[in-house]
């Protein structure tokens, strides 16, 4: 009977899922803009799991003298974000190019981004490795339209496989190629190759699905961070160089391509990934404080909140045995 009712709400979820996907597109954006921030001020009220994890992990961004009306106006205010997320990526598909290509755009790193492209005409692979935040798709999305063609990029499988057929497919339509994480070839086989042949990989790497990532100074505290895209850039001799995003007002978005991060000229391999991990987390360190609002983190990235039991690899010194689990979604 239990598993009756699990796989009725599955069906129900999806199909909500996928009705949602098309409504979005074809009401009033103003319409569907106050249906998704009624949405996420309603979860925000309720103070779920997620929205409690939320507030965790940006007590340590605000510090832990800011009060916690403080914290919760934050916490609010990431969840509004978060929810205009989800309405940007229904809606990409009908969002007026010019919006998405230049006239809603902020830039920063104009000339990172512009070695980036060289790096790829000269056959040189690159890595953009992100947070969660801002509006990733959208971010791809013009990434290939101002000149790099198409990027790999690796997607955790979700439980409900006709939600993530939809992802998969709103991705490729893009001009995203898409490994998943299980259930298909191996990545970091696949992100291997085409960064040798000289191609983009986009990775999200502020969280660690194993918990066997590299453990990272954050805000104070330690963190595990997935090494994956400083793996590849170690055995590839790719550019690995971060960048975030953020919103800008009701309609507008900004970007900014930070400085490559090159290989170590010294240590072994493992020391050279510990060295680019850390200095990737010190820069999403300095992109969630400047956007604490665009971070959407509802899951735990601080050690001392993750379970203890599955810190153990890591401890013991037999994590990163396997490369394919050092991807971060």
């Amino acid at each position: 009977m239990r598993r009756t009712g699990t796989r009725w709400r599955e069906r129900l979820t999806s199909a909500a899922f996928g009705a949602g996907w098309v409504l979005v597109c074809r009401v009033p954006e103003a319409w569907a803009r106050a249906a998704f921030m009624l949405a996420a001020d309603i979860g925000w009220r309720r103070q779920g799991h997620g929205v409690q994890v939320l507030e965790g992990n940006l007590r340590r961004v605000i510090g832990t003298g800011a009060g916690n009306e403080e914290l919760r106006m934050v916490s609010r205010k990431v969840m509004r974000s978060y929810a205009r997320y989800y309405l940007e990526v229904f809606r990409l598909q009908v969002i007026p190019r010019e919006r998405l290509l230049g006239s809603g755009l902020h830039l920063e790193g104009a000339e990172n981004f512009e070695r980036s492209l060289e790096c790829l005409k000269n056959g040189r692979g690159v890595i953009f490795a992100l947070p969660h935040m801002g509006n990733v798709e959208q971010a791809g999305a013009w990434v290939i339209a101002n000149g790099a063609g198409s990027f790999t990029t690796v997607a955790e499988r979700l439980a409900l496989e006709p939600v993530y057929e939809r992802w998969l497919k709103f991705r490729q339509g893009l001009g995203f190629e898409v490994v998943p994480t299980t259930g298909g070839p191996r990545p970091f086989g696949v992100l291997a190759q085409r960064l040798r042949a000289g191609h983009l990989v986009c990775m999200l790497a502020d969280r660690d699905l194993s918990d066997t990532g590299v453990a990272v100074d954050f805000f104070g505290e330690k963190a595990l961070m997935a090494a994956g895209s400083a793996v590849l850039a170690v055995r590839t001799g790719a550019a690995l160089m971060p960048a975030s995003c953020w919103f800008v007002g009701d309609t507008g978005w900004g970007v900014h391509v930070h400085d490559e991060i090159p290989v170590p000229g010294q240590g072994n391999p493992k020391e050279k990934v510990a060295v680019m991990t850390q200095q990737l987390a010190a820069v999403f360190e300095q992109a969630i404080k400047e956007h604490p609002e665009d971070w959407h983190m509802l899951q735990r990235v601080f050690v001392a909140d993750l379970d203890q039991e599955r810190l153990k690899p890591a401890r013991n010194g037999t994590a990163h045995a396997n490369p394919d689990e050092l991807f971060g979604t």
